[in-house]
């Protein structure tokens, strides 16, 4: 079978290898979608922590269960997605119902070889059944499960000012998570067409560029002098990181869901007088996956409205580095099998 492989930083290579085999607790998939997702692109440009190339890349998937063992429930053919976070189920972190966190985490497409390829196979214990929703739909379950577990993370009350750094897909799905939570969403960025599409598509009334006025002015008159209550980063920028801890408000909680290799910096007197809140939001859990997916069916989210570059699996290696580019406009791009 076809696999794409990620050899080094910057360089993709289509290759055959052998198509899997039927093994106790695993599961086959034929995959129909792939997403595109930060992780991706961080590793093609060799900024993603905890890699290793050549990789083949891709967590974010749909296909049909072709074949399978220890899957009560599961019937050949149906449509799925998985839970791409492979943990040992012993662990201290496992033990307390936080596998999305397991000390021996393997997360597909980043530890270990994903799904740029036409058959996978995966623990059967990742299935998730597609509810009827369709290949682009099961794609980007996984994503928005990322946001909905960050504002799980953040306990959001309604009709509190939540502010989200960055409007990638990530970052987007933290909105919508926020917004169905019922909080009043804060949008900000540095790319003025993302904060359009906040607007636009998202229907969000406040976005915020740090780059074309005074953020801290700005975020004061939106919350009325307060500050928002719940900050979530989603840029993976320690620069960006770093200085939102002077956005928050008194009391206030702040959930890290990007990821940078280097040490974060704050001044621990404003962040001490505050009584603030750190934590970091890793992967989703199997809950955040019904949540999404029930979102979905209620069409409370509509993830197609991501979707604005569709390729298929052969023009991946001549697109890919497009996809990098802010200028380009991509939100999300879908490869197609």
């Amino acid at each position: 079978m076809k696999a794409l492989v990620c050899v080094k930083p910057g360089e993709f290579e289509y290759r055959e290898i052998n198509a899997p085999l039927a093994k106790p607790g695993q599961a086959i998939i034929k995959i129909r979608r792939i997403g595109i997702c930060g992780t991706d692109l961080h590793a093609y440009e060799g900024t993603q922590p905890y890699f290793e190339y050549p990789r083949i890349l891709g967590h974010e998937l749909a296909g049909d269960l072709v074949d399978f063992d220890k899957a009560p429930g599961f019937k050949p053919g149906e449509a799925v997605t998985i839970i791409p976070y492979f943990n040992c189920g012993t662990c201290i972190a496992c033990r307390n119902g936080k596998p999305n966190c397991c000390t021996t985490i393997k997360v597909c497409g980043v530890h270990i070889d994903g799904g740029m390829v036409e058959y996978l196979s995966v623990p059967s214990s990742s299935l998730v059944h597609g509810e009827g929703l369709s290949y682009d739909e099961l794609a980007l379950v996984e994503p928005l499960a990322i946001g909905a577990h960050a504002v799980r993370r953040a306990a959001i009350k309604p009709g509190e000012f939540v502010l989200v750094i960055g409007a990638g897909p990530i970052g987007l799905g933290t909105m919508e998570a926020a917004r169905i939570a019922g909080g009043e969403v804060i949008a900000m960025d540095i790319n003025e067409d993302r904060l359009k599409f906040c607007r636009d598509r998202l229907h969000l009334l406040h976005t915020v560029n740090p780059g074309s006025g005074d953020a801290m002015e700005l975020l004061l008159h939106i919350t009325r002098g307060d500050m928002p209550t719940a900050v979530i980063d989603a840029t993976g920028s320690r620069a960006a990181i770093n200085n939102a801890f002077q956005y928050l408000a008194h009391g206030a909680r702040y959930v890290l869901v990007g990821l940078q290799k280097g040490e974060i910096t704050f001044s621990h007197p404003e962040f001490h007088k505050r009584e603030a809140t750190l934590m970091s939001s890793r992967n989703a859990t199997r809950e955040d996956f019904v949540k999404v997916m029930e979102s979905m069916k209620k069409k409370k989210i509509d993830p197609t409205t991501y979707i604005t570059n569709r390729v298929g699996f052969g023009e991946v290696k001549e697109e890919f580095e497009k996809w990098l580019d802010p200028a380009n406009g991509v939100i999300k791009a879908v490869v197609e099998l």
